[in-house]
């Protein structure tokens, strides 16, 4: 003779009931996506706010032509302009011919000299001209951004247009190593600044030169990025 098994409540248990189930599940299953998802929320997060810089302070504009301010006077000059705006004590480090790799060797010099809160870096526009490799270009810009650093000041990357010669045409766009860059070392990108004024002819000295005009454009829109970016002060 077979012997039936006791039901659940003769040992002072509720029977499971259809409906607990599918309750349990998703509570398991809540559970599970929150602990997957947790990690990915994390890697998400956007890099602390910038501290604003105050005025007086020094702040370093790397680059070069168009950082030098060729095509304008010295007092129209970008660095120029940005220091009459801004209070700050801006340092024009731009050497006109300059490629990204120049630009590099010249900044442990400037870093100890000047000792900057911020470092400006608009370079790359001589590699693009003259061809040179845009691997190595990503290279350079990277490391200065990395250095300048890594000696305690704050960056602001400049995005350059990959072909000036285009200008002509009105058609410019931001080479996208720089976006790559900002991106991986988590700095402000100050974008289509370059792009919007080059692609002008009434902003233009020349094919690759701003005028007056176009440096002044230039700089109203950076200071609105440097706002955004919490390097610039709002009030």
């Amino acid at each position: 003779m077979k012997t039936q098994p006791l039901p659940p409540e003769a040992y002072g248990l509720s029977r499971p009931s259809h409906t607990s189930r599918p309750s349990r599940r998703r509570v398991l299953a809540a559970g599970l996506v929150s602990a997957l998802l947790a990690p990915l929320a994390a890697c998400g997060r956007k890099a602390p706010r910038a501290q604003p810089i105050a005025p007086g302070a020094t702040v370093l504009a790397l680059g070069d032509s168009l950082t030098s301010g060729v095509g304008a006077s010295p007092d129209a000059a970008y660095p120029a302009v940005l220091q009459r705006l801004t209070g700050w004590k801006v340092i024009n480090g731009g050497v006109s011919g300059d490629t990204a790799a120049q630009a590099l060797e010249r900044l442990p010099a400037l870093l100890q000299t000047h000792s900057p809160a911020l470092v400006i870096v608009s370079i790359g526009g001589n590699d693009f001209l003259r061809r040179q490799s845009a691997s190595v270009t990503r290279t350079h810009v990277r490391q200065i951004c990395e250095q300048a650093r890594a000696s305690g000041a704050q960056v602001l990357l400049v995005a350059v247009p990959e072909l000036s010669l285009m200008a002509a045409a009105g058609r410019l766009s931001d080479h996208a190593m720089y976006e790559e860059i900002a991106s991986a070392l988590k700095i402000p990108l100050h974008s289509k600044g370059w792009a919007d004024v080059l692609a002008s002819e009434h902003l233009r000295a020349d094919s690759v030169h701003a005028n007056a005009a176009g440096y002044a454009q230039f700089v109203e829109g950076l200071v609105v990025t440097l706002k955004a970016a919490g390097l610039l002060a709002t009030g």
